[in-house]
């Protein structure tokens, strides 16, 4: 789940991470409203799930109303990369002495958390990460351990930033980590952190991924609801599902995030395209395969479908069952290739047998089901 800048602002100030005083608003008069609010100068913000807002225009300085009404009317409306500005932020203006860039993240391979820290702030990480690979700091956490004060006052003195700032950075970092873990968070992003004219350390701007599977353990109605999904992935979420749609022809449905990303990944082998990643869980009862075939069903774009099940908790015969049900339940236009594998495969296979057709497949091996599935959809 991905938040909008003054939703990742509002995350970062439930954990006293310091971020400039703005309003959200939706039209011009409010807009107005929030600046003689927060006091000028402003900065009026679109507000929306792309990057380069600035250089599309997207983020305008105003000193008085009628700059706010001139930039919120422009703004609003405004397309950045195929999003459309339906949200403005208005911001207090900060003055700025330097800027910086922090931010969290997972690192899975080291299975640690991984702190990114640069005194090369307002720009691209990517391309400071390819211009000059020194200039970023990074950080290997131990998720057991946490962040420590004397790990986090060494990282900042690594990255080379201002030693006037050393206190107050190392302070804000602490919660930034804070924000991150208990937050539940895959990314928590700043960038620019900024050392304001006074000294001050500041979060000018937030860039925050949820997790979703954690969200049962809070309060994130509002920020799904400003959650920006197609046809496909809103019809999964409302059966939630974890869905991603992509361009290919061939429809994946597996049982578990690794599964899923290994089937996309043998179906290119294969010499397909995936037209979605499509995550079931540990379920594979007959009213989640129904939901998850019907989503996938629905888009005319899937030529094939590839149901790719490794049976663990939930057993074979089980998963089996729940397929047979669903193909009563949901009238399926492209063909199926399934393959069944773990607890009680052999049990759930046979199950599947009397139902076998040119439409309906089952292939013993992950590979052979995809080479199976990719000839279906170019047929």
């Amino acid at each position: 789940m991905d938040l909008l800048e003054y939703q990742g602002k509002q995350f970062f100030a439930q954990f006293d991470i310091p971020v400039s005083d703005g309003r959200a608003v939706t039209d011009v008069d409010a807009a107005v409203e929030a600046a003689e609010a927060v006091g000028y100068p402003v900065v009026v913000k679109a507000q929306v799930h792309a990057g380069g807002r600035g250089k599309a225009g997207g983020v305008k300085l105003a000193t008085n109303a009628d700059e706010v009404r001139e930039h919120a009317t422009n703004i609003l409306g405004l397309d950045i990369k195929g999003h459309i500005t339906r949200i403005l932020w208005i911001e207090h203006a900060s003055d700025i002495a330097s800027e910086y860039y922090a931010s969290f993240t997972l690192d899975r391979s080291a299975k640690k958390h991984l702190g990114m820290l640069s005194a090369e702030g307002g720009v691209e990480i990517e391309q400071v990460a390819v211009d000059n690979p020194d200039a970023i700091a990074k950080i290997w956490i131990d998720p057991v351990d946490g962040l420590s004060y004397n790990q986090a006052r060494e990282w900042v003195v690594q990255a080379k930033l201002d030693p006037s700032v050393t206190d107050d950075a190392v302070d804000l970092l602490r919660k930034l980590y804070t924000a991150y873990t208990e937050g539940d968070a895959d990314l928590a992003e700043i960038n620019p952190l900024i050392v304001k004219t006074d000294g001050k350390v500041h979060a000018l701007d937030a860039k925050v991924t949820l997790d979703d599977n954690a969200e049962f353990r809070h309060d994130w109605d509002e920020y799904a609801t400003t959650q920006v999904r197609d046809v496909r992935e809103q019809a999964a979420h409302e059966r939630g599902l974890q869905y991603v749609g992509l361009e290919g022809t061939v429809g994946i449905i597996a049982n578990g995030a690794g599964l899923a990303m290994s089937t996309l990944d043998v179906v290119n082998q294969a010499g397909g395209e995936p037209a979605n990643f499509l995550d079931i869980g540990g379920g594979a009862n007959a009213d989640v395969m129904a939901g998850a075939l019907q989503v996938i069903n629905d888009d005319p774009k899937v030529k094939s479908i590839f149901i790719n099940i490794f049976g663990g908790i939930t057993r074979g015969e089980e998963v089996a069952k729940g397929i047979i049900e669903a193909l009563s339940l949901v009238d399926i236009a492209a063909p199926i290739v399934i393959r069944l594998d773990g607890t009680n495969a052999e049990e759930g296979r046979a199950l599947l047998e009397p139902h076998l057709s040119d439409k309906l497949q089952s292939k013993s091996t992950m590979l052979e089901a995809a080479r199976a599935a990719v000839e279906l959809a170019e047929s």
